[in-house]
């Protein structure tokens, strides 16, 4: 009886742990049904790669600097958000690896050229910049074993200049001239390039890589982040670059979507799509790197609904309230494309979504952007609210 006993117990066991088992394996199958289903939602595209391999490929560790360029988180700006009654997203450019969306251009010149053959190891990259195509170029360079030489205007910032130098780059200030001068630092750039023996010259003006990587990645992520509702896109322009290449793609999926150009004091692009005329708006701005005087290689063709003028007053006013509200530390060229986001939303009217991008960090103008003497000496101090002062260096 006792054998029948300890017999049953054995059985009753291995039946338990059996059941137990089976229920663990439903539970897992369910939890991987459900965790499937999330990462087919969050990272669904319209390419052909699966969207396991997709979500493996996220997870998973880059090889290196080069892989990691790309595919930013896109936010919701709060404040003017509900100012407008729109919903304004902007591209997070100033997470790229290299700080800035020049990163991506950056890494399209270079594999570009190595693609065509021009650019062979050990080789040199020269190129003209205000200095964010540059410090992504250095990063780039430094990944792949270039030399990396930058003419750049000396009106830029120290932080680029000292960063440019700590990456390793052979940094040249020049004069600020129109490029109509042969001294320009583009000219230079290129003289430069043409004596080096196996070197290219960027050329991020005239380089269409530069629109067409723009065409290739980031418009289709805004496309994906914003599930196909975009009613506008804004954004400064230099190179003309990122403006036009996401302009075109998003056009291309739906030409209702109005695009328009953002422009500071000094530049003639505001004027071109206005009147048909290259005529400066204002005299100079603090913004770096936008603003133009001709209408570049990336920029020709570039579908414009409109153009909008945006005033040092507002993007400085703008610099503090992303800070203090939104916990945004970037620069005055980011600060330009969240008011003309504002601007397009108004226009647009409530209930519409607008797209721009956030550029770069403030971290590398912050010499000039948190002292009081330097805004005071642009007629600026004024321009921010008095409750923000603090942030502020004497």
């Amino acid at each position: 009886y006792q054998r029948r006993v300890r017999g049953s117990s054995v059985i009753a066991l291995v039946v338990s742990v059996k059941m137990i088992t089976m229920a663990r394996l439903l539970m897992n199958r369910r939890l991987y049904s459900r965790s499937k289903k999330l990462r087919q939602r969050c990272f669904s595209t319209q390419t052909s790669t699966s969207t396991e391999s997709q979500f493996e490929s996220w997870i998973g560790p880059k090889n290196g600097f080069v892989a990691t360029v790309g595919k930013t988180p896109l936010i919701r700006i709060k404040n003017v958000s509900k100012e407008t009654g729109c919903d304004i997203l902007a591209k997070c450019e100033f997470m790229q690896p290299g700080g800035s969306v020049k990163d991506r251009a950056a890494l399209a010149i270079i594999e570009d050229a190595e693609q065509q053959g021009l650019l062979k190891p050990g080789g040199t990259v020269v190129e003209g910049t205000a200095g964010n195509t540059g410090i992504g170029m250095a990063h780039i360079c430094n990944a792949k074993g270039y030399k990396l030489i930058i003419y750049m205007p000396n009106t830029q910032s120290r932080e680029k200049i000292d960063l440019l130098r700590a990456l390793g780059a052979e940094v040249i200030p020049v004069p600020a001239v129109p490029i109509t001068d042969p001294n320009n630092y583009n000219h230079q750039a290129r003289r430069r390039a043409e004596s080096t023996p196996n070197a290219i010259w960027g050329n991020q003006f005239d380089n269409v890589a530069n629109r067409k990587v723009h065409i290739r990645t980031t418009g289709p992520e805004i496309w994906e982040q914003t599930k196909g509702k975009v009613d506008g896109w804004t954004c400064g322009s230099g190179t003309g670059g990122t403006y036009a290449g996401v302009a075109e793609f998003l056009k291309s999926k739906n030409k209702d979507i109005k695009t328009v150009i953002a422009d500071p004091p000094g530049s003639c692009i505001y004027s071109y799509f206005k009147t048909g005329k290259l005529e400066r708006t204002g005299v100079s701005s603090i913004t770096e790197g936008i603003g133009q005087g001709r209408i570049t290689d990336n920029l020709k063709g570039a579908p414009v609904d409109d153009a909008v003028h945006i005033t040092d007053e507002r993007s400085i006013n703008m610099v503090f309230s992303l800070l203090r509200e939104e916990g945004l530390f970037v620069g005055a060229s980011s600060a330009l494309n969240i008011v003309a986001a504002y601007d397009v939303a108004k226009s647009l009217g409530p209930g519409h979504t607008v797209v721009t991008i956030l550029c770069d960090g403030a971290y590398r103008y912050q010499s000039r952007l948190l002292s009081k003497a330097w805004l005071t000496e642009k007629k600026l101090l004024e321009h921010i609210p008095k409750e923000y002062h603090s942030s502020l260096n004497d």
